[in-house]
């Protein structure tokens, strides 16, 4: 049976436009419609011709449609300021998994609160790259930034892993009769025993030294501990090497600091202020990794 010319020509046309339509960019319609594109029309209109649409690029949070609902765009990834009632017309929208909210602690603070984009959900997860993923969002922007590459989930909860210390403890000088304070935070799963030491002390502080104390909590985010060690009025003898242990039934991570307790009027030794110095410009100066000394890894 023919096919009349009229749906010939019909269907030519239709092809053309979907041709110029995938080449050109990606829409949020689902089909090509006859409308000219434009930011906004004269009354506040959006309109919109999907074959004018911008090629749509690899993004970290996934596409979602632009505030006309014409074409594709990059959704603003986690943290990234966002518009609370879902519009877009100023800061965007929140890409896959993510929604705008405010951040009500911000008030506690004395602060204003902002919209950001925060991920559905908060549970780790464990990728088939022994990575833990802070949550699927984070997780799905490894798979994009990773594109071509197989990467599953292979837990719904963080890696095995060693204790990897986050923060380690920083070397410190003082002067007698001052406050101390040593900051300790590791990650780990399961979960680490945080233990602190002095030198090559055989027990763990603070042992029956009412000056010494030590408090530990969990946070600041999920599987990980706090620990400070804190002297108060430091004495001369105070002055050494502190290590800060951290271990779980699958191994231990350790890091360490020094005090030096100066007197009033003292000045502090060179070599040791250079020390210091040497220490902070290599901390600025190398790339963070996350990826702990063995077994699986953190991803921040």
């Amino acid at each position: 049976v023919g096919i009349p010319p009229p749906i010939i020509c019909r269907m030519l046309l239709l092809l053309v436009m979907g041709l110029a339509w995938s080449f050109h960019g990606a829409s949020c319609l689902p089909h090509p419609t006859g409308l000219t594109w434009a930011e906004e029309g004269a009354e506040g209109q959006c309109q919109c011709v999907p074959q004018l649409c911008p090629r749509a690029t690899t993004c970290s949070a996934g596409l979602v449609c632009d505030h006309c609902g014409c074409c594709l765009e990059c959704g603003n990834a986690e943290g990234q300021l966002c518009d609370l009632d879902g519009s877009g017309t100023f800061y965007g929208r929140c890409g896959e998994n993510l929604e705008c909210q405010l951040d009500i602690q911000e008030i506690g603070y004395g602060g204003i609160p902002e919209p950001q984009c925060v991920c559905r959900s908060q549970a780790a997860v464990c990728g088939s790259d022994h990575i833990t993923y802070q949550n699927i969002c984070k997780f799905q922007e490894a798979v994009r930034e990773r594109e071509g590459r197989n990467l599953s989930i292979t837990s719904n909860r963080p890696c095995l892993a060693v204790p990897q210390i986050k923060h380690h403890p920083q070397d410190q000088v003082n002067v007698s009769g001052h406050d101390v304070i040593f900051m300790c935070e590791v990650f780990a799963y399961p979960m680490a025993l945080v233990e602190w030491r002095k030198d090559e002390e055989e027990f763990g502080l603070p042992g029956d030294d009412p000056h010494i104390s030590i408090q530990s909590r969990g946070g600041p985010l999920r599987y990980e501990l706090s620990s400070c060690l804190q002297i108060e009025g430091v004495r001369k003898a105070d002055g050494g090497t502190y290590f800060c242990i951290a271990h779980n039934k699958l191994g231990n991570a350790t890091a360490k600091a020094t005090l030096l307790v100066t007197s009033a009027g003292t000045c502090v030794p060179a070599c040791f202020v250079c020390m210091q110095g040497n220490k902070r410009q290599k901390k600025q100066s190398r790339t963070l990794s996350m990826r702990p000394p063995e077994g699986p890894k953190l991803h921040p």
